[in-house]
């Protein structure tokens, strides 16, 4: 089940940091057509995207079905039957957005596993299919191996998060700590303006990286174009999204437009 977790076992390897892409739009060919230029993992999201639950299942299935990427879900908060729907759709990790503590990470955690390191409960008939052919992976398969072949990934976005950030990286199943940087730079009085990051925002970003470094954990954030993802990947972040299909979507349609008007 670990070798068919592509963003485990990217972050397993030497080779350098993970790429990932954003979707927020919902449609199966649009996830399918994220994966075709070779990153890592789709990041699913239910937070902030226009996808619903019914979304996110169909998602969730059409980048495993790919066989080269992994779906990620961003669920809206750190609610047990929110972890619950992403996971029993197949999700080959979840990513949680505004945990402030070790005891919300360790819920989080919780929720995420079954027992008996955790309490999560057993019964979808859809997440072995995410993780190999269901004909030869069975949910006997997917119940002993699913607590070690799934990523629980935090996000610290806030400024109590920040105070925080070494004991929510020592929580035993916390695999990656994920910086937002627009809530966080919010959360600590220096917001992201057109110029970039504040230094104290940026140091921040610096805390939780080297937090992540020091309990052996992995660290990510989230970027907005391939020039930002080129910048954390040289400060040495493990986990970068590069950008998001509704941006992507925009720019290239922008340029495009701007590109065809040079010539009247």
């Amino acid at each position: 089940m670990q070798t068919h977790n592509h963003l485990l076992r990217a972050l397993r390897m030497p080779r350098g940091p993970s790429f990932g892409v954003w979707q927020m739009l919902p449609g199966r060919n649009i996830s399918q057509s994220l994966c075709r230029p070779g990153y890592d993992w789709v990041l699913i999201d239910t937070e902030h995207g226009n996808i619903d639950d019914r979304a996110m299942h169909e998602a969730v299935s059409a980048v495993s079905s790919m066989r080269a990427q992994s779906p990620i879900v961003r669920i809206p908060a750190g609610e047990g039957w929110m972890i619950k729907r992403a996971l029993d759709a197949g999700a080959h990790g979840i990513m949680v957005p505004l945990i402030n503590n070790a005891a919300e990470a360790a819920q989080v955690v919780s929720f995420s596993k079954f027992p008996p390191t955790g309490i999560r409960g057993f019964g979808s008939p859809f997440p072995m299919g995410t993780f190999g052919p269901p004909h030869t992976f069975t949910s006997t398969d997917y119940l002993q191996q699913a607590n070690d072949s799934i990523l629980t990934i935090i996000q610290v976005e806030t400024q109590e998060a920040l105070e925080n950030v070494k004991e929510i990286a020592a929580v035993e199943g916390v695999d990656v700590l994920f910086v937002g940087p627009y809530d966080l730079g919010n959360s600590i009085g220096y917001p992201v303006g057109p110029e970039g990051p504040h230094h104290i925002l940026s140091e921040a970003f610096q805390k939780v990286l080297e937090a992540a470094n020091e309990a052996g954990k992995k660290a990510g954030i989230c970027c907005n174009d391939p020039e930002q993802a080129a910048h954390f990947n040289k400060l040495g972040f493990h986990m970068i999204s590069v950008v998001a299909d509704v941006f992507a979507l925009e720019s290239y349609l922008t340029n495009g437009l701007v590109t065809a008007r040079e010539g009247m």
